[in-house]
């Protein structure tokens, strides 16, 4: 009994020094396999590992761009209060037709009193009308032969778009002539007669029109004039 309990004393002993050496082979350092296989360092506790994804700024909400804003989508900026009329161009004054009749409203008297020319677009593109007219007395197809009026501005200017067929109006008052047959003028100058009127418009030229019922009858070759209008005048 005691040979056998050596013999299993022998062994446990052997098996013992067995397992220390195969732990000292595997001890990080050495010169062995288990060198090359050190463990991932551990991620601390609540952090992500990292990705090698890029990442991308989230965009803005708005960007500055020559004074304007745009949203992040790339919406334009809303045009500063601009209409149609900014970005049509101006009347040529081969675009445009004129007539012109007598006033409904116009001054006591038996002159012609008052006018109105009436302009249309006869062109196929829109454009605009502006301004003041300049104006003055002429004979029958005569233009370039005329007499300047002086001309009173009345209201504010402003351009007035027109479409293909579309109208704008001027009115024109005159220094009425009174009496009957040639009449006479309140400032004791003679009355003047045109058989035509030369209207001129900035930038849309001169053009000759023609009273649809009689002649222009006026004193003092003076006559105040209303900017382009968008509503027909009475």
């Amino acid at each position: 009994m005691q040979h056998r309990n050596t013999i299993r004393l022998a062994a446990s002993a052997t098996a013992v020094i067995a397992a220390t050496l195969s732990l000292t082979a595997c001890t990080p350092g050495d010169d062995g396999a288990a060198k090359t296989s050190s463990p991932a360092p551990a991620t601390p506790a609540g952090t992500a590992p990292a990705t090698t994804s890029p990442t991308h700024a989230a965009p803005s909400a708005s960007r500055s761009s020559g004074g304007g804003t745009s949203s992040a989508q790339g919406a334009p900026a809303s045009p500063a209060s601009g209409t149609a009329a900014g970005t049509t161009p101006t009347c040529s004054v081969s675009a445009v037709t004129a007539t012109a009749y007598q006033a409904a409203v116009r001054p006591d008297g038996t002159g012609t009193g008052a006018a109105i020319v009436e302009f249309t677009n006869a062109s196929g593109h829109a454009c605009v009308l502006r301004g003041h007219p300049s104006v003055a007395g002429a004979g029958n197809g005569s233009p370039e032969h005329n007499s300047p009026l002086k001309v009173t501005p009345t209201g504010i200017a402003s351009a007035v778009p027109l479409r293909p067929g579309g109208k704008a109006w001027v009115k024109l008052t005159f220094h009425q002539v009174q009496g009957e047959a040639d009449g006479y003028c309140v400032s004791g100058a003679k009355p003047s007669v045109y058989p035509t009127l030369v209207v001129g418009l900035p930038g849309s030229g001169h053009h000759q029109v023609a009273l649809s019922d009689g002649e222009f009858a006026e004193c003092d070759n003076t006559v105040a004039a209303t900017a382009v209008l968008a509503a027909k005048p009475s």
